[in-house]
């Protein structure tokens, strides 16, 4: 397997999708307002309860109806630390998940539709390398990327986090455990299926609109996900993330599998 040229290919298209605003402007957006002023926001919290008296009552009973396992994480905590915790640890985990699928999709989309719109895709085909070092170099780029900007807004996310709840939480809170076994275990795999998802359709689209378009999809089981934790039908927790990430790295082989064995430069070529 030659290295140098994966290497080579992966990281011509971080450099091609880097200038591309029509994908690094979104990124730039979603990170400043989920990892720097949703924490913000949320630090506005106390002032709002203490402004507004019944509100801490309203809070209370909607904490009451969260699940079980939620509740015993919270015992201890005011109305306002616990408001921080549920919103900032819990709520935003799925919404968090987002971005590495995201962000993988967009830069998938990009190595194939991208190319046939920029016309670089025969040039691209005809150069020395086999069809499963060509498949893994487009898969590779955007994976890198994937995990790579998930793990730069983790760390912003923390360090808003704490400084926003720090004069009600008195310490760092966060991260905790759930939280880095999903940055861990969980991204990485989310980056991967969506990497290899996305390859394989970018390959068919005519184009990065269509790709993008169908790289929606992928992140409708996550929004699920919010909801289904939103209503208290279920709990995160270290062994719920643990079990997510282990399903979704099957899944992600399964499909880079099955897509290494169909794909065909030749396909590639006759679209």
């Amino acid at each position: 397997m030659n290295v140098r040229a994966i290497i080579a290919i992966a990281r011509k298209d971080l450099k091609v999708v880097s200038q591309n605003k029509n994908i690094i402007t979104p990124m730039i957006i979603i990170i400043a307002v989920f990892f720097v002023v949703f924490p913000w926001v949320t630090g506005l919290v106390p002032t709002l309860i203490n402004g507004f008296g019944g509100m801490a009552n309203t809070l209370e009973g909607l904490l009451a109806k969260m699940p079980g396992g939620m509740q015993q994480e919270l015992a201890g905590y005011t109305v306002s630390q616990q408001l921080f915790v549920v919103l900032l640890e819990y709520m935003m985990l799925p919404f968090f998940l987002l971005i590495p699928l995201m962000i993988a999709s967009m830069f998938a989309a990009d190595s194939f539709a991208g190319e046939k719109e920029r016309k670089t895709l025969e040039a691209l085909l005809y150069t020395p390398t086999s069809d499963r070092e060509l498949f893994i170099a487009k898969m590779l780029s955007g994976w890198l990327a994937s995990i790579g900007l998930a793990l730069v807004g983790f760390v912003i996310y923390a360090i808003n986090v704490n400084a926003a709840a720090w004069s009600q939480m008195h310490r760092i809170f966060f991260p905790n455990a759930m939280w880095l076994v999903m940055v861990i275990w969980v991204v990485p795999a989310l980056s991967a299926l969506g990497v290899g998802l996305m390859v394989v359709v970018s390959a068919r689209a005519q184009g990065f609109q269509d790709a993008n378009q169908m790289a929606g999809l992928v992140v409708l089981p996550i929004v699920g996900l919010f909801y289904a934790q939103m209503a208290g039908a279920i709990f995160l927790d270290t062994t719920i993330i643990l079990l997510i990430g282990s399903f979704v790295w099957l899944l992600a082989g399964a499909l880079i599998w099955l897509g290494s064995r169909g794909f065909h430069r030749n396909s590639l070529l006759a679209s």
